[in-house]
């Protein structure tokens, strides 16, 4: 039990995928398909940014629903290594499509595009979030963390639109479908929280 709850167990779980992905770009590297490999890796990495992202915000409404129960007190107390994960995939993310898209021109000719911007937005949202994640922060920034960390959910909703928006909305079914437990969850914490009948004091 010991092992399997590890942190670096955990980190090598999370790291899985970016070595899969790595290794097909590597393995194409030197070769005429090596353009090819970069530009298949660019959705694997937004997607698992997106899903480790979705994880990580899903600690604390599953906590208030299965009360209780091991798995959601586990996943909130390792959170934050899903954060950064997903940190680490959107910045993988965001040098594939550089290397993909090849100039500074390119670059900003796609910026007005609604699945660019909103993706750059969620990215530059996901930097000070990623470099306040460690121990110290929390303690140094006291309550300012916790507000900090709101900003998690702007960056959501971003790389929910980023999602959706590609290929003329051609994203938008896989988006929903990653999103809208979130979404499901949030909405039950809001009402629990917010909305929910109180007893009467007499």
């Amino acid at each position: 039990m010991q092992l399997r709850l590890s942190p670096y167990w955990l980190w090598a779980l999370l790291a899985l995928p970016g070595v899969g992905i790595l290794a097909s770009i590597l393995g194409a590297a030197g070769t005429e398909a090596t353009v090819a490999a970069i530009h298949e890796a660019l959705h694997p990495t937004g997607e698992f940014g997106a899903r480790f992202m979705i994880i990580a915000m899903l600690a604390s409404p599953l906590a208030l629903v299965l009360k209780g129960w091991r798995g959601p007190r586990w996943l909130k107390k390792n959170r934050r290594y899903f954060g950064i994960a997903a940190f680490f995939y959107a910045l993988a993310h965001t040098v594939l499509y550089l290397v993909d898209i090849g100039t500074v021109q390119k670059v900003l000719t796609d910026l007005p595009k609604l699945y660019i911007w909103t993706g750059w937005i969620a990215f530059v949202i996901f930097v000070p979030l990623a470099i306040t994640s460690s121990d110290y922060f929390v303690r140094k920034m006291g309550r300012k963390w916790k507000t900090l960390q709101r900003a998690t959910y702007a960056a959501a909703v971003l790389t929910l639109l980023h999602w959706a928006a590609l290929h003329d909305w051609g994203g938008l079914g896989p988006a929903l479908i990653h999103f809208v437990p979130l979404g499901l969850l949030e909405a039950y914490r809001m009402w629990y929280w917010y909305l929910r009948p109180r007893p009467q004091v007499a």
